[in-house]
């Protein structure tokens, strides 16, 4: 009789193929923390603590667009010769704004509006000049003699429309909790740069609501954030006593710092000369409300607001000496962007190890 082939299935005992899953995790979770560590790093090196941008020109130069060589900054007699108005963009306290063209490029021109505050334009663009880097919109050129800045043009505008940038077709790709929260780093960055700036201490004094704040940053093309208007940049030197005040008037609402409160209450009439000065801590106070205007509310961002939650509530200390610096903000910024995307790429990896 013909013997039928007899075939032997080997099975796997359980810890065989226990041992051979855990080898196939470890390794994946490998994979996924070097391409997570090149993915920060890049990240990092773009907006970390280099301030200097490769990019950028020497001192009193610029290059624009794809053009690869630096070309100094424009002077009065270039400005008038080669800049040509297009329209009025924008008009604040201190400056008209106007879209312009220069060879061929879109460029924007900023003019005093009232001799009065001359001071404080000639201030804005000797901070604009001084502090020009990666946080800092590109100076072109100006003209002291006129009042006349040039700076690049950036398309999307300022921080007050990024909700409707984010609802165009072509940037709804854009509108994710992880690219929010890389704005709001971006932020604080810049923060962290004006009170440790080559300048010394600064303190962004333009700040009295969130309006205000929002409209001196600019949204890049490639989503990214620029301070723009640098006319109120006050100095603190705390080993020369030198405090500031963000202008002479009396500010109120739950958006500025406790200190710059008037603190002699309402039957006191308001008096600048009685004012207390204070320090940058105001801006750290300022931080929560901007980054939750940055998260919105698409899905995810109540998670990051979460994980932030410890820092915010130490930023909002009415102790100004008890709230954190903008680096340790920032550092703290960075690690929850680190774990969300850790966890976002291996859900359940703890629980599976």
């Amino acid at each position: 009789m013909e013997k039928k082939p007899h075939f032997v299935r080997r099975e796997f005992l359980p810890r065989e193929v226990s041992s051979v899953s855990l080898l196939l995790l470890l390794a994946a979770v490998l994979l996924l923390n070097a391409l997570l560590y090149l993915y920060l790093n890049k990240f990092y090196s773009s907006s970390g603590s280099t301030e200097t941008d490769p990019s950028l020109c020497p001192f009193g130069y610029f290059k624009l667009g794809t053009v690869k060589n630096c070309s100094p900054w424009l002077s009065c007699e270039a400005i008038n010769r080669e800049v040509r108005k297009l329209r009025c963009v924008g008009e604040g306290a201190v400056k008209k704004v106007f879209l312009s063209e220069w060879k061929e490029n879109k460029v924007v021109l900023s003019q005093l509006t009232s001799p009065e505050l001359k001071e404080d334009f000639l201030h804005g663009l000797k901070m604009l000049k001084a502090l020009q880097s990666k946080h800092v919109v590109r100076l072109l050129g100006y003209c002291e003699q006129q009042f006349t800045i040039l700076t690049e043009y950036h398309p999307l505008g300022s921080l007050r429309s990024l909700n409707e940038t984010l609802h165009i077709p072509r940037y709804k790709g854009m509108n994710t909790w992880h690219r929010r929260l890389m704005l709001a780093i971006d932020y604080v960055s810049i923060i962290r740069y004006l009170h440790s700036s080559p300048l010394g201490t600064l303190v962004m004094c333009d700040s009295n609501d969130l309006d205000k704040v929002l409209s001196q940053y600019l949204l890049t093309s490639d989503f990214h954030v620029l301070v723009n208007d640098l006319d109120a940049l006050p100095l603190v030197n705390r080993s020369a006593g030198r405090l500031v005040k963000c202008g002479h008037r009396e500010l109120q609402g739950e958006f500025v710092a406790p200190e710059q409160h008037w603190p002699y209450g309402e039957e006191v009439p308001f008096k600048d000369d009685l004012m207390p000065p204070y320090d940058e801590k105001t801006d750290i106070w300022k931080i929560p409300d901007v980054s939750n205007f940055f998260l919105g509310h698409v899905e995810g961002s109540d998670i990051v607001r979460l994980h932030l939650f410890d820092i915010h509530a130490a930023c909002k200390k009415k102790d100004p000496a008890e709230r954190p610096s903008a680096q340790e903000v920032l550092d703290t910024y960075r690690k929850v962007l680190t774990l969300l995307i850790r966890e976002t790429a291996m859900p359940g990896t703890r629980e599976m190890l």
